[in-house]
């Protein structure tokens, strides 16, 4: 699944970088964006290709500030079974590998999925550990309920990293 996000996130920005480099394209490129801009939050939570999609809008109306080639998207699956759980349990080990190595300023790390909850729950253990002030530069996006906003927010702000909230 992450597999999936990662690549569908490359393909979206590619294509929009791509798209911005001609000039003579102008048209095609605010042709996409509209496309883009019109998708809407997906109702069904295993549905991994809406959500990319959906969340690919997001993403791209978030980047400023980022300097970094690409955003490190992280989709959080909904589901309560053994095979979900697991892979939530892979997700946040890889996570927890990325925040003990660190990350450079200016990378963009997005995390998000249909149940709000458990994508926050991710994003407080992956962070429990992280050193005082190592992720300045770092700007943070959760995608999510208004809910879970001021807990991800107070759980980060020691890391010193910019945190970003948008609403599903």
């Amino acid at each position: 699944m992450r597999k999936l996000i990662l690549a569908a996130s490359f393909a979206l920005t590619a294509t929009l970088m791509l798209s911005a480099c001609d000039k003579q394209d102008d048209n095609q490129q605010a042709s996409a964006q509209q496309q883009v801009q019109k998708v809407s939050k997906p109702t069904d939570p295993n549905d991994a290709k809406a959500w990319n999609a959906y969340l690919g809008q997001i993403v791209q109306q978030n980047m400023q500030g980022m300097s970094a080639e690409r955003p490190w998207p992280y989709l959080v699956n909904a589901g309560d079974s053994d095979d979900d759980k697991a892979k939530r349990d892979r997700q946040l080990q890889n996570v927890q590998d990325a925040v003990t190595r660190g990350v450079l300023p200016g990378n963009l790390l997005v995390f998000a999925g249909p149940d709000s909850g458990k994508t926050a729950d991710l994003i407080l253990a992956a962070f429990k550990d992280a050193k005082p002030g190592s992720f300045k530069g770092v700007i943070i996006l959760f995608i999510g309920d208004q809910a879970d906003q001021q807990r991800v927010t107070d759980g980060l702000q020691p890391t010193s990293a910019t945190v970003r909230f948008v609403a599903m």
